[in-house]
């Protein structure tokens, strides 16, 4: 069986976001191809919830590694913080 055709490649963007050192979210990690499948990778070890999102991730993707996220975006990165908190909420810390 093979996967079914893609319409463009894998892409994965990492954001991180500490309130007491940065004032939003920043690009913490972006790639495609390989690099992507390495953060997500990483991510499923740490486990970090994986949001699918391949336009955000598109959009994310265009911002330099430690740019914090633009106004036009804070609220669908809200709703994604939201989700991950969600997501999170049954995992025992």
């Amino acid at each position: 069986m093979s996967a079914p055709p893609r319409d463009r490649p894998t892409r994965a963007v990492a954001l991180k976001y500490d309130q007491t050192e940065n004032r939003a979210p920043h690009v913490a990690a972006t790639g495609s191809g390989s690099i992507a499948e390495r953060i997500l990778e990483a991510a499923r070890e740490h486990g970090v919830p994986i949001r699918q999102d391949p336009d955000l991730a598109e959009a994310l993707a265009q911002l330099d590694l430690a740019q914090t996220i633009p106004v036009e975006l804070y609220a669908v990165i809200a709703e994604v913080f939201a989700w991950a908190y969600k997501a999170n909420s049954g995992y025992p810390r």
